[in-house]
């Protein structure tokens, strides 16, 4: 039984498996286990490689190709006769070419070195890649790198540099998705448009092989390269900053230029063993001396023209900005304005853009010339800082700026103080707001009459302020061209105030492109001569001037001619567009007028300083503000506007002594002299042209009216044939007055004959005595004034009389006068007292008794006229005088007689009498003639209205008092002035106020 288990047992066991069957199943497990390691490896670098490029988003073919495309083009701005500046604002320089325009020499040696099988590989070169990891691991000294030109490009446009395995991994996917949208050419192309170059002889860093070409060697053009300059060229992109012969500041960089050259003999082997070039190529490339043929140094255009190109960016920006809004349909919009700014000066760094603008290079640095000078300018101050100018030159007929001074130093201040300062300005705001106005309503002409005395004016502060002339005097009543040529403050504050309007005035201010004005300054009264919220620029001001040069047309100054895009598309172009803001009789006669701000007036510095009368006739108007913080002078000839204006930066400091008072007038001189004689074909046009409508008439000199039987004064002047007036002269009457602490009054009954006077007297707009009212009443409300015959003008004893004498009779005879003295100079004698105490005296008279005999009245003095008699008597006669004073009813209050002295005071020798300052002509020029004087005051009958000489547009006109003037407007020459406004040269001018004084007290008392 057991022996029947066992054979049961063995029969059961299955039989032994053969060695091939075992080795069958070993191979088929392997594979299965390689099978699912397979898988899971590729299921792990699938993994891996999607959790690299999870987040990167699927690009389309329309999006690759739109940012392949897309090119930081650089920009560059150019003078009006197409020289270039400069290079816009970057530390770039990006310049773009076609790959038709790319010689194939250079495409030889950047392959060559890049990647040399470009056109073999779709965007991954696996070989080349092994290659590099073995020459990297070995650290052979031949390093190819593995990147293709598309993965380079891959990585340029849409990752960032940085060295990753994560970059690497999409660098090849995008390669290999640009490969598939991208041909060959344009791979290269974008390639040679975007990889960096290093530094160029300017010091900007230059991307693509255009602004390489240009920045390293200066070429425009790559089919000019050699075989050494294209391998040296190709060599670069590897390292730029490494092999970069230039630095920053585009100095030359000797260790990186060695580098660079070893650089460039490993390109030029490759190309050798590519067969690019043959062996004598090779030869001659390895042998030629590439560092000769470096572009010079050049420096930035920022650096070269830094306000220029400043001022370039920021009027370009401004009208791309524009141009956006109206493609957008937000033109006007203010929402984000300054962001939306930005971004378009970012699209004309970026964009290629050329800008070409009106800059005449001569006279910008003509210009210049005078402002770099530290020899023009007052030292500088350690309190005030550095003295400074801008200035502004501008074509009178399309409103281009031909030149400009933005400044001394852009490094001391980056602010353009001609575009972008507003400063008070001064007296240069009469002609614009207050003269051209009124002459073009008719309101008034140059020979109309202005009347220079006092206004009393309401001011929060003080309760009443009263603006006061630079001379420190009031003149009454003068002529508008002679209120124009001493730059007298109260003449135009009445025109802007009274008879144009603060409203109309700056209407009319906002026609010539003034844009500073604020709402405040509609309130200020005294804004004509600078009393505004802020100000101006210069610019604008230079702007408005320019107009009346341009016949009364207004063209908006601009600076930008046109702009043109990197594909040579015009997208700006400037239109001259002018506007007829006021006629061309009124744009003569304001010219006229301001001519003899030059040949008679304040602008004497101009007149003594400048070159060219015979041959570039100029005319102007100087202005400064309170203590003289801004000085200004607006000039202009047939062709050009010139602006000028000094300060400092703070406008607390001061301009101090007369040479810096004077300084805007100096250096518009200067610069003008000089914008000629560089630039002499621009001052094509010998006189100012005369319109129709422009006559001479001879007018009455105290109305401005046709003269009557009665006028004894006239003036003869240009005038707008509209406005030659027709009304017969009513500034005039006969009249019996009497005259107390200077002001004519209408006699008392009662007042005694001889203290009266009976003469042709003045007949003002607001007569004097309605002015000691307005001033008595304002004096207590200040908190400082003058003594009131301060305010008194000059002619106030000639003002018709319209109020009653205010003193009245206490019906007792007055107080005796005091401390009669008799004294004797040069033989005759001079009788001095002190006046009575009694309110109502009229005045007084003197007797004299001679060797005992009786007293008789010799002469009489007004109250407060005079305490001094000079009767003419000789110390010989032996006479006794006494004074007595008289009462407005005619009591007589007498003093004690006294007896003169026999011994003869000897009058010392008298002090010279003060001339009006006189100007020779300027060394090497001519000045205008002298033979009419358009605004001259005459007191002949003229023998006709209209045929009485009048100087022309060459002539210099003088608003002075020829032969004598009793109560005239400017001294006269050789005659007496008894209360003439300004001294007349070798005459008698009792009560006249002398010529040029300089002195500013009031507020805003510009010149």
């Amino acid at each position: 039984m057991v022996e029947e288990n066992k054979k049961k047992t063995a029969k059961q066991r299955p039989p032994r498996r053969s060695w091939l069957r075992r080795f069958g199943s070993v191979v088929k497990w392997m594979f299965i286990l390689g099978i699912l390691g397979l898988l899971f490896a590729g299921g792990a670098v699938a993994g891996y490689v999607t959790s690299i490029v999870k987040d990167d988003p699927v690009r389309t073919e329309e999006f690759i190709q739109q940012q392949v495309g897309l090119n930081a083009i650089t920009g560059f701005a150019y003078f009006s006769d197409g020289q270039p500046i400069g290079q816009l604002r970057t530390e770039e320089d990006r310049r773009l070419i076609e790959f038709n325009d790319i010689p194939q020499l250079v495409i030889d040696a950047v392959l060559a070195i890049e990647d040399n099988d470009f056109y073999e590989h779709k965007g991954v070169d696996v070989s080349g890649t092994l290659r590099a990891v073995k020459q990297k691991l070995l650290n052979e000294s031949v390093q190819t790198g593995g990147s293709t030109l598309t993965q380079q490009l891959a990585r340029r446009v849409f990752l960032n540099l940085d060295v990753t395995e994560d970059r690497k991994v999409k660098e090849i996917l995008l390669s290999l998705r640009l490969e598939r949208f991208l041909s060959k050419q344009e791979i290269l192309t974008a390639y040679l448009n975007k990889v960096p170059f290093g530094n160029g002889s300017n010091g900007y860093n230059v991307f693509g092989i255009k602004a390489a070409a240009k920045g390293i060697f200066g070429l425009d053009d790559l089919e000019k390269l050699n075989v050494a300059q294209a391998a040296y060229l190709a060599g670069l992109p590897q390292l730029p900053s490494k092999y970069s012969a230039f630095n920053g500041l585009g100095e030359f960089n000797e260790a990186a230029f060695g580098r660079a050259i070893n650089r460039q003999k490993l390109v030029l082997r490759r190309m050798l063993e590519e067969n690019k070039i043959t062996t004598s190529q090779y030869n001659e490339a390895l042998n030629f001396d590439i560092k000769s043929s470096l572009a010079p140094h050049t420096k930035k255009a920022y650096a070269t023209f830094p306000y220029l190109m400043m001022e370039t960016e920021r009027k370009a920006s401004e009208i791309l900005l524009k141009l956006n809004e109206e493609t957008a349909g937000t033109a006007g919009s203010s929402t984000d304005s300054a962001q939306r700014l930005e971004e378009a000066r970012q699209q004309l760094m970026t964009g290629g853009y050329r800008v070409y603008t009106t800059i005449d290079k001569k006279v910008y640095s003509a210009m210049h010339s005078i402002s770099e000078d530290s020899s023009n300018f007052t030292k500088d101050s350690k309190a005030r800082g550095v003295e400074q100018t801008a200035g502004m030159l501008i074509d009178n007929k399309t409103g281009a700026i031909l030149g400009m001074i933005e400044g001394r130093d852009f490094n001391i201040e980056q602010m353009n103080y001609a575009t972008q300062m507003i400063r008070q300005p001064g007296s240069t705001m009469k002609p614009i707001a207050a003269y051209l106005p009124a002459l073009d309503a008719g309101l008034i002409q140059p020979a109309g009459i202005l009347d220079d005395a006092p206004i009393v004016m309401k001011d929060g502060g003080k309760g009443y302020h009263i603006p006061k002339n630079a001379n420190n005097r009031y003149q009454g009543l003068v002529t508008a061209r002679y209120a124009l040529n001493k730059s007298l403050n109260l003449p135009a504050l009445k025109l802007f105030n009274e008879k144009v309007g603060i409203e109309k005035a700056w209407a009319f201010t906002k026609k010539l492109g003034i844009t500073t004005l604020q709402d405040d300054d509609y309130n200020a009264k005294t804004g004509v001569i600078g009393g505004l919220r802020y100000g101006v620029t210069v610019e604008e001001l230079t702007n408005a001037y320019s107009s009346i040069a341009n016949q009364g047309a207004f063209n908006d100054a601009y600076m930008i001619e046109k702009i043109v895009d990197y594909q040579g598309k015009i997208v700006y172009q400037h239109k001259v567009n002018p506007e007829q803001v006021f006629s061309k009789q009124t744009a003569y006669l304001m010219t006229d007028m301001m001519r003899t701000v030059i040949t008679d007036g304040t602008a004497s510095t101009v007149k003594r300083n400048y070159k060219h009368f015979k041959d570039v006739p100029i005319v102007g108007k100087t202005g400064s503000t309170q203590n003289y913080g801004d000085v200004w002078f607006m000039g202009y000839t047939p062709d050009v506007t010139l602006g000028m204006w000094v300060g400092y930066k703070e406008q607390i400091n001061t301009l101090q002594g007369d040479t810096q008072k004077r300084q805007a007038q100096t250096l518009w001189t200067k610069v003008m002299n000089t914008v000629i004689d560089k630039r002499p074909e621009l001052f094509t046009t010998k006189e100012f042209a005369k319109p129709e409508g422009i006559v001479k008439a001879t007018v009455s000199a105290y109305s401005g009216k046709k003269p009557s039987a009665l006028t004894d004064k006239y003036t003869t002047d240009l005038f707008n044939a509209k406005y030659v007036p027709t009304e017969s002269d009513d500034g005039i009457s006969k009249a019996k007055y009497i005259t107390y602490n200077g002001v004519n009054y209408i006699p008392l009954e009662g007042t005694p004959e001889d203290f009266l006077k009976e003469k042709i007297v003045v007949k003002r707009e607001k007569p004097i005595q309605e002015l000691v009212k307005e001033l008595l009443a304002a004096f207590p409300a200040m908190k400082t004034h003058e003594p009131l015959a301060y305010y008194m003008p000059a002619d106030a004893k000639t003002d018709y009389p319209t109020e009653v004498d205010p003193r009245v009779d206490d019906g007792k005879a007055p107080t005796p006068p005091g401390e009669v003295m008799v004294s004797y100079s040069t033989g005759k004698a001079v009788v001095t007292f002190t006046p009575s105490g009694s309110p109502d005296v009229v005045g007084y008279r003197l007797y004299r008794s001679l060797g005992g005999g009786s007293f008789q009245k010799q002469a009489v003095l007004s109250a407060g006229e005079s305490t001094v008699f000079r009767p003419g008597t000789p110390a010989s006669a032996g006479a006794t005088f006494y004074v007595a004073a008289v009462d407005v009813a005619g009591h007589e209050a007498a003093s004690g007689s006294v007896a003169g002295d026999i011994n003869p005071t000897p009058e010392p020798t008298p002090e010279p009498e003060q001339t009006p300052e006189t100007t020779p002509a300027p060394e090497g020029g001519i000045l205008p003639e002298n033979t009419e004087d358009p605004g001259m005051i005459i007191v002949q009958p003229p023998g006709g209205n209209d045929s009485t000489p009048l100087g022309g547009t060459n002539g210099a006109g003088n608003t002075g008092n020829v032969n004598g003037n009793a109560s005239g407007n400017a001294g006269g020459s050789k005659g007496n002035n008894a209360g003439g406004n300004a001294g007349g040269t070798k005459g008698s001018n009792a009560s006249g106020t002398p010529a040029g004084t300089n002195t500013n007290t009031g507020t805003n008392t510009g010149r």
